[in-house]
């Protein structure tokens, strides 16, 4: 069991094992997680999983959106693997993220493991949501997601998130001893692609996250190590 969660999350969007080894070998003993997304998983699958899992702990990162048994039923394929993350959407439902919220606490008793709720994409702005969001305030949309995934009538709720720095601040306040996860981290100076709601691992500190997630930054760096431990730095002030 690991002794503390990671203060970040390498995403590995590469296309196959090979790559995705060679970047996790190259990182290993920095004290980083290893996130997957379904680019990356459903290509190679969970005997990855176990593999990467021997440098970090992985984050699975499929964001589930379906009926709870669905939903539950990938969960538990996700523990299975080895993984000791996995996200699903807050957009599911009270129902459905109570279920979530049973099976972390189930899952938990044999060893730890987090179910977070994703929030709102950092790719999004309140211009380019969803038909039925559309020019909604997106802090107001984050706060009413986390609080339908944390309040229940079981009193069983979700304590980890998935969401932008811009709201961490804002989540803090409602549940201070939530474990947020912030993608959307980009060092001063480096290129936004297609995220919106972007910050530094400084700004993104300073709003309460406890993690972050990072992957082109390090991915695409000339030396893949020093990047993540000048982002680990200035995360963490350490």
């Amino acid at each position: 069991m690991k002794s503390r969660d990671p203060y970040i999350f390498v995403a590995l969007d590469v296309d196959n094992a090979r790559e995705a080894q060679k970047i996790v070998e190259s990182l290993s003993g920095v004290g980083l997680g290893f996130k997957i997304g379904p680019r990356l998983m459903l290509r190679e699958g969970a005997a990855l999983v176990s593999s990467i899992a021997k440098h970090g702990p992985v984050f699975i990162d499929c964001k589930h959106f379906d009926i709870p048994s669905t939903m539950e039923s990938a969960v538990r394929a996700a523990f299975e693997s080895g993984a000791q993350y996995s996200t699903v959407h807050a957009m599911s439902g009270p129902v459905a993220l109570e279920k979530m919220a049973v099976l972390e606490a189930e899952l938990n008793r044999e060893r730890l493991f987090r179910i977070l709720a994703v929030t709102v994409l950092t790719s999004f702005s309140s211009e380019t949501l969803p038909f039925g969001l559309r020019g909604c305030d997106i802090g107001s949309l984050v706060e009413g997601f986390t609080m339908d995934a944390f309040q229940s009538k079981s009193g069983v709720g979700l304590k980890s998130f998935v969401c932008s720095a811009q709201e961490a601040k804002r989540i803090r306040t409602l549940i201070p001893d939530a474990f947020l996860v912030t993608p959307g981290i980009r060092p001063a100076g480096s290129s936004l692609g297609d995220q919106v709601r972007v910050e530094t691992p400084a700004s993104a500190a300073k709003a309460g996250a406890s993690a972050l997630v990072v992957g082109r930054p390090i991915l695409e760096a000339a030396d893949r190590r020093a990047m993540a431990q000048s982002i680990l730095h200035e995360f963490t002030g350490a």
